[in-house]
């Protein structure tokens, strides 16, 4: 029997794991908001140079002014009056031109206010939008380095509370930095803060939630993330300023910090941790809000040891990140995983990070591609338990990466093909992060399974950081971006085809179970 086995005695998925599991999600809704925040605090509105002082008429000026693309304008060296006329022919290409003197005008039809136009992030300074994004998924791995260290020590509870209120704190004061460079530093901490939030809030949710229902428990609590996506579109569309809107979705994590005190510590974190007085505790309260409160006097602390005797014993062996690449069977486990987490990252927020390239309302493809991962996910849940763990994972990764080349060769004027391209890539990147998160689970076993997550995770966070500095490549050929995305894809999924298959195969304990069975 295990720990498992009391979850079942004290009420299985009963009414506290229902209000458990909803109270930790619904910071969800406000998490994708952190991490796609920068489509729109950072969106290009469109622009042009400046009027300068001596040019005394519009039309002079009009005649001065060329927009050569999307992220920069410049003026002719002379105005070029025969381009007023309608339907000119003239041929331009050999004109000189040079940067805007006299600085941009930008327009504000799309966005009010964003990091772009306050701070003129445009030609020379492009890169620099990019660079926010980057310098936040720092933050995050960052994150998950020292917030998944420090719920080992201190408590997966504790630590969370602690995210909630970081976060809270510094989203807000991003929205009142005075400068760039502050404000790339309140980003990077709120980065953190993120991962703390995501990190510690899975691990709380799933070791209260009995093993059986844990995969549709899982699959279902990650729609509040697909949520917050749209959730974002529509504040975003709302405001229209870069600063009220990342004050509002900053603001409510001072609520979820308020309540986050609800939360009882894992007992089985307690019981590791020589306080099994206080596991006791809160089994005894999990019964009681269950409707379970005979169990209060059979559940001893001598019933929760014989229940926990294995994870007690396997608690006095100590394993590092060298465990999982020591042994063979583990090292080809943690390899493939490393190169699937990676790409999925990659491509997902490559495609995700640039919706101001499809043409359409940015509003609208932020609606829908948070749209397409609902059936994205139902579809990973379905072929998980037909195909297996690894078809489906390989098949997710394969798809993304031919729907992400194919979009290369549509022309730029056909934006309905690309946008509907687009999505569908999206779609199968997210059904890829699904059964990763999932098949990770279940390739580690037990005794070194959170620490095999954080490893691999980890190079998620790194995919995260390259995917939005991998499109300033456009600038050197528009179609790299995608070749790189969907190369990375296609490697993983190779990578993929090498993971053993898990399906309805038992959780593996220890290493020696992993090399054994695989």
């Amino acid at each position: 029997m295990g720990f498992a086995d009391l979850l079942d005695e004290v009420g299985g998925f009963g009414r506290y794991q229902w209000i458990h599991v909803t109270l930790i999600s619904l910071p969800g809704l406000l998490m994708a908001s952190q991490n796609l925040l920068n489509n729109f605090v950072s969106g290009v509105p469109t622009h042009y140079c400046s009027i300068p002082a001596n040019h005394t008429t519009e039309d002079a000026w009009d005649s001065s002014a060329i927009t050569l693309n999307f992220s920069c304008s410049y003026m002719y060296v002379n105005p070029q009056w025969q381009l007023l006329v309608a339907n000119s022919s003239t041929n331009v290409s050999h004109l000189e031109t040079e940067d805007c003197i006299d600085g941009w005008t930008f327009e504000q039809s799309d966005f009010l206010a964003t990091t772009v136009s306050e701070w003129r992030l445009v030609c020379s300074l492009r890169p620099l939008k990019q660079m926010i994004q980057t310098i936040y998924m720092g933050g995050v791995l960052t994150g998950a380095i020292v917030y998944g260290s420090l719920s080992d020590r201190f408590g997966r509870r504790s630590v969370l509370i602690w995210s909630y209120l970081q976060l809270a704190v510094l989203g807000c004061s991003s929205a009142l930095s005075p400068t760039y460079s502050v404000y790339c530093i309140f980003r990077f901490l709120s980065g953190m803060a993120v991962s703390g939030v995501i990190i510690n809030g899975v691990s709380l949710k799933v070791e209260w939630i009995p093993t059986k229902t844990r995969t549709v428990v899982g699959t279902l609590s990650s729609f509040f993330f697909t949520f917050g996506q749209m959730v974002l579109a529509g504040l975003a569309y709302w405001l229209r300023d870069w600063r009220k809107l990342q004050m509002v979705v900053s603001a409510p994590l001072f609520l979820f910090f308020t309540y986050s005190w609800w939360y009882s510590e894992s007992a089985r974190w307690l019981v590791l941790n020589r306080r099994s007085e206080d596991a006791l505790k809160s089994l005894h309260r999990v019964a009681r809000i269950n409707g379970k409160s005979e169990m209060i006097e059979k559940i001893t602390v001598e019933v929760l040891h014989s229940h926990m005797n294995k994870e007690i014993e396997s608690a006095h062996s100590t394993f590092t990140v060298f465990d999982l690449l020591r042994t063979p069977g583990m090292r080809r486990i943690s390899i493939c995983l490393m190169a699937v987490w990676f790409s999925t990252s990659f491509a997902y927020y490559g495609l995700a990070m640039d919706l101001q390239k499809f043409g359409v309302s940015i509003y609208l493809m932020q609606i829908i591609f948070g749209a397409v991962d609902i059936p994205a996910k139902l579809f990973a849940l379905g072929i998980l338990s037909y195909l297996g763990r690894r078809v489906s994972q390989a098949v997710c990764l394969f798809f993304s990466a031919t729907i992400i080349f194919a979009n290369i060769f549509v022309p730029t004027d056909m934006q309905t093909l690309r946008t509907t391209l687009a999505c569908l890539g999206k779609a199968f990147t997210s059904a890829s992060f699904t059964t990763v998160y999932l098949y990770t689970g279940e390739l580690y076993p037990t005794v070194i399974r959170q620490t095999g997550m954080g490893f691999v995770s980890t190079m998620a966070r790194i995919g995260s950081m390259a995917a939005p500095a991998v499109l300033i490549l456009d600038e050197v050929l528009p179609a790299l971006p995608s070749l790189v995305y969907g190369g990375s894809a296609v490697l993983a999924g190779c990578f993929a085809c090498f993971l053993p298959e898990t399906l309805n195969v038992p959780l593996p304990d220890t290493v020696e179970d992993v090399e054994t069975k695989w």
